[in-house]
């Protein structure tokens, strides 16, 4: 999979993974817009044969050092090839780069895939933020891993 930064020209393409993977509780493209555009956040595409098959975006902000993954999305038809988890190994480096000891995420109470995911890379979980994902009611577990 090649790897690139996201710009705000990449957004229509975004959002239609977007769409495609968050049917309930997706971004709203205004939001995602904010996103690539904040300084603070880095996000980057995944490309299959030049085709974007996904993107990830992490949240670092200035003298702190924790980070956040913000999203990450991989189109339905290319799941469980590893691309997600060479998305999120290049955003712990990133995150690392650029200064941080420790990476936070939230994820779905009911995407048990995405959990294994995180755990195989360090993650553990941290708490749980109970209604967090609306409109479907659906509890976010937080994890955290050292870099």
């Amino acid at each position: 999979m090649e790897i690139r930064e996201a710009t705000i020209a990449d957004l229509a393409t975004i959002m239609e993974i977007e769409n495609a993977c968050f049917e309930t509780d997706a971004w709203s493209e205004s939001v995602m817009s904010s996103e690539l555009k904040a300084r603070h956040t880095n996000y980057i595409l995944g490309l299959e044969k030049q085709q974007v098959i996904g993107y990830a975006g992490l949240s670092k902000l200035p003298l702190m050092d924790q980070a956040d993954i913000q999203t990450i999305a991989i189109s339905p038809q290319y799941r469980s090839k590893g691309f997600g988890r060479i998305l999120m190994q290049f955003l712990l480096a990133k995150a690392k780069e650029l200064g941080a000891a420790e990476v936070f995420l939230e994820v779905r109470a009911d995407n048990l895939a995405a959990q294994k995911l995180y755990e195989s890379l360090g993650f553990t979980q941290i708490g749980i933020r109970k209604h967090y994902y609306q409109p479907d009611d659906v509890d976010a577990i937080v994890m955290r891993a050292d870099v």
